[in-house]
């Protein structure tokens, strides 16, 4: 797969945006309306993962392809982005407003738990079609961004920070999240937390050389250093998925996009996620999807 774009690229790529120096920030944030860079819709944001969070708030007809699904806002829509990943934006009117932000992780240090939000995790679809009510709320949040970026004002950052926790908060309630929120204080829930960072670490594979390393719960287990049982046990209650149901479903997530946004020969991605050859893993993703990968590929 190809290497995330940083935020080099993003800016060079977009000479219609203000040029930032980056080489002297801690952490950086960056808000701007749509239609005041029209020269961004009329192009696609290629698909590849990004080294930067982006949250926007669009309207107009677009289409997000997000890892291995797509989904289509009419009107109004809500994207949360995050460095895991894979997503490209495909416009299908010409006419797109809104408003973008774009920060990195190093921006909240020591400032609350970023990546604890589901919006960022990697298995949640965080798009989602607003009503116009919706889109007002939100809209008032990212104009108080832009007014506080404009500012001389000495703790701007932080009123930046706190902004821009407010617009998840407001997501949140709009769409609750009906996915596994881990508790810190059950033992179970941080043992399962631990377990999903271990297993999204791996992703995405930079080169044909490096694979996977972990791929059987045993393997996690040993990683972590508990009984694979205690392991086992911890994520059932938690998910009520098992450890090797879950393992299974990241590795098919990744195979397919793999298979539609690489150019890899199936062999290769075959090793590189784990199998012990091309046939192993056409019979594991025909036993998932009833295809194979080569007519998955060619769909």
């Amino acid at each position: 797969m190809d290497k995330p774009e940083t935020l080099e690229a993003y800016y060079a790529n977009r000479p219609f945006l203000k040029s930032v120096d980056l080489s002297h920030e801690e952490g950086h944030f960056n808000v701007f309306r749509i239609e005041d860079y029209k020269a961004d819709n009329k192009n696609n944001v290629a698909y590849s993962r990004k080294d930067y969070f982006k949250i926007c708030l669009v309207n107009g007809n677009s289409k997000i392809h997000y890892a291995d699904k797509s989904f289509e806002i009419l009107e109004h829509g809500l994207l949360f982005t995050s460095t895991h990943v894979p997503y490209n934006w495909e416009v299908l009117k010409p006419t797109q407003t809104g408003y973008s932000c774009i920060f990195t992780a190093s921006f909240f240090t020591n400032y609350g738990e970023l990546k604890k939000y589901p919006f960022f995790s990697p298995n949640n679809y965080p798009v989602y079609e607003l009503n116009k009510s919706e889109v007002d709320r939100l809209e008032k949040i990212f104009i108080q961004m832009i007014d506080e970026k404009k500012s001389d004002f000495e703790f701007r950052d932080d009123a930046l920070r706190n902004l821009t926790i407010q617009l998840i908060h407001n997501a949140l309630k709009i769409r609750p999240t009906k996915n596994v929120s881990f508790d810190k204080v059950n033992a179970a829930n941080r043992i399962t937390s631990f377990f999903y960072e271990l297993l999204e670490s791996q992703y995405p594979i930079r080169n044909t050389i490096d694979g996977i390393k972990l791929r059987t719960a045993s393997d996690f287990a040993d990683q972590m250093a508990v009984h694979v049982n205690h392991l086992n046990k911890s994520i059932k209650k938690v998910t009520q998925k098992t450890t090797s149901e879950l393992i299974a479903d990241r590795l098919l997530k990744e195979a397919k996009i793999m298979l539609r946004h690489s150019s890899w020969a199936i062999s290769e991605i075959a090793y590189n996620l784990g199998f012990d050859g091309p046939s192993h893993f056409s019979n594991f993703f025909r036993n998932k999807l009833k295809i194979t990968p080569s007519e998955y590929r060619n769909f």
